[in-house]
C-alpha cells in the first residue's frame, strides 16, 4: 500500500539550502531524509558597494531544486504539507504576475524566477547609523538596525526609487518561495518575519502604516501578515514530484525554527551558530515585550509561536567570523605564490585548534559589529610570541565566538531563569569540534547537540 505521509521541511539559509523529509512514526515524527546543498550565491552589488551583501535568487532556488532531486521521488510524492523557513530582516522584490516561470525539469514540474531583484540579506550594511537615525521611529518593541526589510526599503527610496517602480510585491526569501509554489497575487507573511522588518507591532500584528505613509514609504509592498503555523495555501502545480494541491505553511523565521526542532521543556537554552550565532530562552507564559526597545540591549525578543516569545541574545558573528579567518589565510597564502582552497584549509585549522586545549590569547571576534553596538570592531590582545600558532589563534577564536555570546546573556542570567540545560544546534557547531569544547567549558550546563538541519526539521515538524 502507499507509503506514510511525509512533510517537506525546506530552509533558506545564508550559505546554504536544506531540504529535510519528515514521517510520522508510532513515537512521533521521525526525520526520513535530508540534503544540503551550498547556494554560493553571493552577488556585489552594484548601488551600495562595499556595504551591501545581495544574493542571487536565482542561484539561491537552483540550489533549492538540487537538494529536491537528490531526495527520494517516492517519498515526495507522499508529501502532504511543506514548511518553509529562511533567512530573516532581509528584503527580495518581484513582479507578482511574473515572479516565476514554470517548467519540466528531469523531476517534474519546476520554476524558475523571472522578474525578480537579488535579496538584500541580513549582512547588508548600507544603512550606515547615521542614515537610520535619519528615519521615523517604528512603534515596535525592535529597535530598527541596517539589513532589516524595512530600512533597507527606505534606502531604495532615498538613494534609488526608480528601483521600487519595478515591484509591487516584496518578502524574505522564504515568503518568495511560498508565493510562488501558491501563486499568490499578495505575498503574506508570518509574524515572526514581519517583526525581523521592523516598523510592526507586535501587540497588534500590524505593520506602522499611519507612520510609514507619511514619510512616503511605498506601504503597498508590505506583506499581509498572519500567524505562525497557519497555512498560506496550496501547491498549484505538482513540484519535483510533490503532488499538486500539497499544504504549503506560512514562511517562518529559521532561527524559531531551529529552537522548535529542539525546544521542549522551558528549562533549556538553545545555543545556535551557523553563519551567526544566537543563545536564547523561553520568556514565562503571558509574557509581553516592552512598548519601545533599550538600543543598548543586547537581548531582544523573538516572536514564536501561539503567542509565546522567546529572549534572544542575536550575536551579528558565528561561523561568518571562521569564514572571514580561512579566507583571510587563503588570501595570505595566495599572496605569498602557493595555492590551497579554502576547503582545504578549514579541517586543518580545526585539527591545529584541537592540539592546543588552551590560549592566552584573547579574540575579541565582533568584526561584523553588533545590532546594539554597530560601531564596535574586533580585537585581539595578550598575543605572546608563543601563542602565534595556526592552532592557538584558532582556539582562542572559537573562544572568543562563544565569549562574545555569554557576554550578551550571562550565565548568572541563565540560572535565574531557570535554566537547566543547553541544546546546541546550527551548522557550524555540528561541524566544528572545538567550537562545541569552548561552549562546554564557558557554559555550567549539560550540553546535548542537535543536527545541522535542525531548521527544516524544525520546519516540518510546525505543519
Amino acid at each position: 500500500g502507499p507509503g506514510p505521509t511525509c512533510v517537506l521541511g525546506i530552509d533558506l539559509g545564508t550559505t546554504s539550502v536544506k531540504a529535510a523529509l519528515v514521517t510520522g512514526t508510532e513515537r512521533g515524527l521521525a526525520l526520513a531524509q535530508s540534503c544540503s546543498r551550498e547556494t554560493q550565491a553571493h552577488s556585489h552589488s552594484l548601488e551600495a558597494a562595499p556595504q551591501g551583501m545581495e544574493q542571487d535568487v536565482q542561484k539561491i532556488i537552483r540550489a533549492l531544486d538540487e537538494c529536491l532531486a537528490a531526495l527520494p521521488q517516492q517519498q515526495l510524492q507522499q508529501v502532504t504539507h511543506i514548511g518553509i523557513s529562511g533567512q530573516m530582516h532581509g528584503v527580495v522584490f518581484w513582479k507578482s504576475d511574473k515572479g516565476c516561470k514554470w517548467s519540466e525539469s528531469g523531476t517534474g514540474p519546476a520554476f524558475e524566477p523571472d522578474k525578480v531583484s537579488h535579496l538584500v540579506t541580513w549582512q547588508d550594511g548600507r544603512c550606515s547609523p547615521t542614515f537610520l537615525s535619519s528615519l521615523p521611529l517604528p512603534q515596535s518593541h525592535v529597535s530598527l538596525a541596517t539589513g532589516f526589510g524595512c530600512a533597507t526599503v527606505y534606502w531604495y527610496l532615498k538613494n534609488s526609487p526608480d528601483f521600487l517602480k519595478a515591484y509591487d510585491a516584496a518578502g524574505t526569501i522564504q515568503d518568495y518561495v511560498v508565493a510562488m509554489l501558491c501563486d499568490l497575487k499578495k505575498p503574506l507573511m508570518s509574524v515572526q518575519n514581519a517583526a525581523s522588518w521592523g516598523y510592526f507591532n507586535c501587540r497588534n500584528k500590524s505593520w506602522n502604516t499611519d507612520i510609514l505613509k507619511k514619510s512616503g514609504f511605498p506601504v503597498h509592498l508590505l506583506p499581509e501578515v498572519g500567524d505562525p503555523g497557519s497555512t498560506a495555501g496550496r501547491t498549484t502545480c505538482a513540484w519535483h514530484g510533490i503532488p499538486k494541491g500539497a499544504k504549503v505553511g506560512i514562511a517562518l523565521g529559521d532561527f524559531q525554527c531551529s529552537v522548535y526542532s529542539c525546544l521542549t521543556e522551558r528549562t533549556d537554552a538553545v545555543l545556535n551558530i551557523s553563519t551567526s550565532a544566537q543563545l536564547t530562552i523561553s520568556m514565562p507564559l503571558g509574557f509581553q515585550p516592552p512598548e519601545a526597545p533599550d538600543p543598548s540591549s543586547a537581548v531582544t525578543y523573538f516572536p514564536y509561536f501561539n503567542g509565546d516569545y522567546l529572549a534572544v541574545a542575536a550575536s551579528l558573528n558565528g561561523g561568518n567570523v571562521l569564514a572571514t579567518f580561512v579566507g583571510m589565510v587563503a588570501q595570505w597564502t595566495q599572496e605569498l605564490g602557493l595555492q590551497v582552497q579554502e576547503s582545504a584549509i578549514y579541517p586543518r585549522i580545526i585539527q591545529a585548534a584541537l592540539a592546543q586545549k588552551h590560549s592566552k590569547l584573547l579574540v575579541h571576534p565582533t568584526i561584523f559589529g553588533e545590532r546594539h553596538l554597530p560601531k564596535q570592531l574586533a580585537s585581539v590582545t595578550s598575543i605572546g610570541a608563543s601563542e602565534l600558532s595556526l592552532g592557538h589563534v584558532t582556539r582562542a577564536l572559537c573562544r572568543g565566538i562563544v565569549e562574545n555570546l555569554c557576554s550578551m546573556l550571562p550565565v548568572q542570567h541563565l540560572e535565574e531563569m531557570g535554566v537547566r540545560r543547553i541544546l546546541g544546534s546550527g551548522s557550524a557547531l555540528a561541524r566544528n569540534e572545538v567550537l562545541r569544547q569552548e561552549v562546554e567549558r564557558i557554559f555550567p550546563f549539560p550540553v546535548v547537540y542537535g543536527k545541522d538541519v535542525d531548521a527544516a526539521v524544525g520546519a516540518a515538524m510546525v505543519m
